[in-house]
């Protein structure tokens, strides 16, 4: 995958309202699956789709634990995204 590729995986993540509102909800930290169930009003293989796309875009880390996933924001995954935009904007 060339750096295209993998930098429009990235901004594809964000093209969406419901990983926008996941992101939202994790900026106050780690939250179990079910959490976010709970404040979406998607079913739980939807939540599967968007946190896949968001952990392949390095935006969200996730770990299971039991029957559940944990997810939080991935700090390095954002540090990557303000790196792209500040070099796509260094000669303005």
């Amino acid at each position: 995958m060339d750096k295209y590729e993998k930098n429009a995986r990235i901004f594809k993540a964000f093209c969406d309202p419901n990983r926008l509102k996941i992101i939202h909800l994790l900026q106050t930290g780690e939250l179990c699956g079910c959490k976010l169930l709970e404040q979406l009003n998607i079913g739980q293989p939807t939540l599967s789709h968007h946190m896949k796309i968001l952990i392949d875009a390095g935006i969200v880390k996730g770990f299971k634990d039991g029957k559940w996933m944990h997810y939080s924001l991935d700090i390095e995954g954002f540090k990557n995204v303000k790196n792209i935009l500040d070099d796509i904007m260094k000669d303005r």
